[in-house]
């Protein structure tokens, strides 16, 4: 297959890392002052991330191009890409579940034309994407060098601005849950309730790996990509019994989930209390990341994704009232 040509914005920069491992030359649109979505390749020095000033996008020759936001698609695309570039082949990221109605919503991407790719199936399962193909790639995590250690008898919880952003992903929990175990925040805004503070992202294994166990008190979310690095590092997770996290971990094997906070609290102090127990989750959990979430992988399904749609041949497997149909596209 010969290499691909895509464009795409800046929204995360951890998916974008990931992103870079595919074997493809992304081209990334700047804006001077580097605003939301044009903050190019940002940090990453991978060799085929690409900046491209936005006022030139609409010369640029590229294969496909990749929104991953609700702005990329209805702003973004209409003001930088050229009409043929717009009328191309096209792919949305969806990185969130609906965030109204949780079963109900009609996904923005309103395009027979389009693919849009989920990051979790949860995502697919709650999204309604009408006559949209879609289909599901999950996360990618390069596997860091070092493991676990434990031996700090603390748990980590990774959320940004977890103040502002309230019930949904857990502040109301995370308070509750620290209150009767030792909690440490690390994540952008986590002065607010105390926590550490922002820890860089190529730090944050080296910084996470003492602790006895990963904590996720988020309700209703995809899948952050921190719960899969902890995973990857050997971390056992404990978190609540919702989204795509129950797929993940194997309570009692891998980990610990359930819906009642006061259960997760027993299941933290018997971590703090045993290391050991605490090693033998978190390496079970490690086992079955690298199964499920290996870069490898993702990279492979990304290529093979964007060459199908390059090509215009999209097979997506649509939901059905009843069993599955075949959608090509």
């Amino acid at each position: 297959m010969s290499r691909l040509r895509v464009l795409t914005w800046h929204v995360h920069g951890s998916y974008l890392a990931a992103l870079a491992h595919v074997p493809v030359d992304w081209y990334l649109p700047v804006k001077p002052g580097r605003p939301e979505g044009y903050g190019g390749r940002g940090s990453l020095g991978a060799p085929n991330l690409h900046e491209v000033p936005a006022e030139e996008v609409a010369g640029l020759e590229v294969d496909v191009v990749l929104t991953q936001s609700v702005r990329n698609w209805q702003v973004d695309r209409h003001e930088v890409l050229s009409p043929d570039q717009r009328a191309g082949p096209r792919v949305h990221l969806e990185h969130d579940p609906p965030q109204g109605h949780p079963t109900d919503t009609r996904h923005p991407v309103d395009d027979p034309e389009a693919l849009v790719v989920h990051v979790t199936p949860f995502n697919r399962l709650m999204w309604d994407c009408g006559a949209t193909p879609s289909r599901v790639i999950e996360h990618g995590v390069v596997a860091p060098a070092l493991r676990a250690t434990g031996e700090l008898a603390r748990g980590l919880v990774v959320v940004n601005h977890l103040a502002r952003r309230g019930r949904r992903l857990g502040a109301d929990v995370f308070a509750r849950v620290r209150a009767e175990v030792p909690l440490d925040l690390v994540g952008m805004g986590a002065g607010e309730l105390g926590g550490v503070g922002e820890v860089p992202a190529p730090e944050l294994a080296a910084f996470s790996a003492p602790y006895r166990f990963f904590f996720h008190p988020i309700r209703y979310t995809s899948l952050g990509l921190a719960v899969c690095e902890a995973m990857m590092l050997g971390l056992p997770v404990v978190g609540l019994a919702t989204t795509e996290l129950v797929t993940m971990i194997d309570d009692g094997r891998t980990g610990y989930v359930h819906t009642d906070p006061a259960v997760l609290v027993e299941r933290m102090r018997a971590l703090l209390a045993d290391p050991d127990l605490a090693r033998a989750l978190g390496e079970a959990g490690r086992r079955e990341a690298e199964r499920r979430f290996g870069i490898e992988r993702f990279a492979t399904d990304w290529d093979e994704t964007l060459h199908q749609v390059a090509s215009g041949q999209v097979v997506s497997r649509a939901m059905a009232d009843v069993g599955a149909v075949e959608v090509t596209v």
